[in-house]
């Protein structure tokens, strides 16, 4: 068996009864203190910074951990086999390349465990009330660069033509990208649509033709996904969403309602005046209604009725609420109708035709 590894480790001995002591006793040792040292010594340091206030720098030491314990363990594995070998394996230059190789997959490893967390929590990132929709969408390109990098560092590492496999890339690409075009719109789609911040994730926002109309729970390279009152999760693309008006609904500051009233032509018209007048004056003595804009007028004249808008403001932006105030307004007009005697007619039986004459 021994004779079979020497082409590879030429080096290399058979092994004493001693040497496999030694070997077993450097991985027993080494995983005693990994386990029972260093991890609580990482913990407790995570610990003290998140007490200190340093979200960041305590979930780097927590989440790049799994990474270290790795690489340490692969390391009591190179140590013990030295031993077991009575050969250093760190100096065979067969295996330099394959033990850097290794070391650089677990840098990369702990840079792409910190950004997962924080894809999952990207929260924790922010150091402002409001979450950043540009952190989720970066920390996604993030992820893919750091990928890209640690193939192209481990490349280097073993010599490999790195200039004529980025000019076939180059190539490829090219094709690739006519193929791809709808995809590419979707992705700057997205790039613009963090850029411009119209919405955060949370936000309730409506597209100007009506169609989308929910509130938004991710958005990602190519789609933003959100969460509709009848549909569930809706997957947008990002190039829908950016040609097209966006109303982010969530930063409104008051909330505007308006309806109709029909009421018979065959009303006093003194009575209609004071059903006007009190109506108007109720909705600005309402807590809730802004005063600087009320409109209770009589704005339309038909055959057999006269129509009267009701506008006015509330300074909410909760539905409930709003509905409340809307209700409380109603039923103060039913009280004015019943005290100055106004009938009011159903707008359906009315047939009618505005004829224009040159």
């Amino acid at each position: 068996m021994w004779d079979s590894i020497k082409w590879f480790i030429p080096a290399v001995k058979a092994p004493t009864w001693t040497d496999i002591l030694a070997a077993i006793l450097i991985v027993i040792v080494g995983l005693l203190m990994l386990f029972l040292v260093v991890r609580p010594i990482v913990m407790k340091m995570a610990t003290f910074l998140e007490k200190k206030q340093h979200p960041v720098l305590s979930d780097i030491t927590k989440y790049t951990f799994p990474a270290f314990r790795n690489a340490f363990i692969f390391t009591l594995l190179l140590m013990s086999l030295s031993m077991l070998l009575e050969v250093w394996l760190f100096d065979v230059l067969k295996l330099q390349k394959f033990i850097e190789s290794v070391y650089i997959y677990f840098i990369f490893k702990a840079l792409y465990d910190i950004l997962s967390f924080y894809l999952k929590n990207p929260t924790r990132f922010e150091t402002g009330e409001n979450q950043d929709i540009l952190t989720p969408f970066f920390l996604r390109i993030s992820k893919v660069i750091v990928m890209v990098i640690a193939m192209f560092s481990i490349a280097s590492v073993w010599s490999f033509n790195l200039e004529g496999f980025l000019t076939a890339i180059g190539l490829t690409g090219v094709a690739l990208a006519f193929g791809i075009r709808e995809t590419l719109a979707h992705i700057f789609g997205g790039m613009s649509v963090a850029l411009d911040k119209p919405f955060q994730i949370g936000d309730w926002i409506m597209t100007g033709d009506g169609k989308i109309d929910g509130t938004v729970e991710d958005i990602n390279l190519r789609s933003t996904i959100i969460q509709t009152g009848d549909k569930g999760l809706v997957y947008i693309p990002n190039s829908y969403l950016v040609n097209r008006p966006i109303y982010n609904l969530t930063k409104r500051e008051q909330r505007k309602i308006e309806h109709y009233l029909f009421v018979s032509s065959e009303n006093n018209e003194e009575n209609v005046v004071k059903f006007i007048n009190s109506l108007h004056e109720q909705i600005a003595l309402h807590p809730k209604t802004l005063k600087n804009i009320i409109h209770v007028a009589m704005d339309e004249l038909r055959p057999s009725s006269c129509r009267i808008i009701v506008r006015y403001f509330v300074s909410t932006n909760d539905t409930a609420e709003m509905l409340q105030v809307k209700q409380d307004i109603l039923f103060a007009a039913m009280q004015y109708l019943t005290q100055y005697e106004i009938q009011l007619i159903e707008t359906q039986q009315e047939q009618f035709v505005w004829n224009d004459t040159i």
